[in-house]
């Protein structure tokens, strides 16, 4: 890996660091989801980070691609599983992190468990390590502890502005002898769940992405179009960040936008993953660069 590409990586760990520092003590009782989004967003900015995704705050069965809507109310309650998603990006080079809090507790077991096996799958994870091999300490080390791992979800390799690229890493034991390379980056991510182990997608979707250009006849959606693109550097946007772009757009508008241009397909959506037997969902995620 280039020196000035794995500076950039770096900086975006630094701010990385510095972001789940920050997040941990906003993590309480009755602290507002969207208030907690705003926060940690704007912080990334400020460190001098940009957004690789908006911020997964994904609550008790819901695993991922939960983030805070447009005037979203919602409130963290005592006992909730909060699992915090975070990616910054310094010129396109992604850090991708996550972890785990059970709001009014230090601990939770479910917490644990998807710590040690991201522990444990991070040891593995060298040039020439199959696939199969590290998914199989994950499940292992989980199934130990009493409980399953998610074997829809999976870690993933990362790329310029490419936040899911070769290689993935399922969360459950595998064939796959695909041997993992050097020079390249991973983002090892375990979910562990007290339930059945697998999720489904749910509503409502609040995450979009530029998938290609198309004609669309409302000038709010060509709007938001060209911000996917060139604003959000093609990557996954927030439905909420949409009220910041000029000219404003209202709520209604945006609904109407976003909806033509999912007809034409001319972006994508990242539904809910809701854990199918609603079971709780714990999830440890850490970046790793091979050298």
């Amino acid at each position: 890996m280039e020196k000035e590409i794995f500076e950039k990586y770096e900086k975006a760990k630094s701010i990385s660091d510095s972001i789940v520092l920050f997040t941990k003590p906003l993590l309480k009782e009755n602290a507002i989801a969207l208030d907690i989004a705003n926060k940690v967003e704007n912080r990334i900015k400020k460190l001098g980070g940009e957004l690789a995704f908006p911020i997964n705050i994904s609550i008790n069965e819901n695993a991922a691609h939960y983030t805070p809507d447009i005037n979203d109310a919602l409130k963290l309650k005592a006992g909730d599983i909060v699992k915090i998603d975070i990616g910054v990006h310094i010129d396109g080079y992604i850090w991708d992190r996550a972890f785990s809090v059970c709001i009014g507790k230090k601990m939770h077991p479910l917490i644990e468990a998807a710590e040690q096996a991201l522990e444990e799958s991070m040891k593995a994870i060298k040039p020439g390590a199959k696939i199969f091999e590290i998914s199989e300490i994950v499940e292992s080390v989980l199934e130990s502890a009493g409980f399953n791992p998610v074997r829809n979800l999976c870690g993933h390799g990362l790329d310029r502005y490419n936040q899911h690229a070769r290689f993935s890493i399922p969360n459950g034991r595998n064939k796959i002898k695909d041997e993992i390379k050097p020079d390249q980056a991973l983002a090892m991510e375990v979910f562990a769940t007290d339930g059945a182990g697998w999720v489904k997608e749910s509503r409502p979707v609040l995450i979009f992405g530029y998938a290609q250009d198309k004609p669309v006849r409302l000038r709010e959606a060509r709007q938001i179009l060209e911000a996917a693109k060139r604003n959000f550097h093609s990557l996954p946007f927030a439905k909420r960040w949409l009220t910041e772009l000029k000219p404003t757009i209202s709520a209604l508008k945006i609904d109407m936008a976003l909806k033509q241009l999912l007809d034409v397909e001319a972006i994508r959506e990242y539904p809910i993953l809701r854990e199918e037997s609603d079971g709780l969902v714990a999830q440890a995620e850490e970046t790793i660069i091979l050298q």
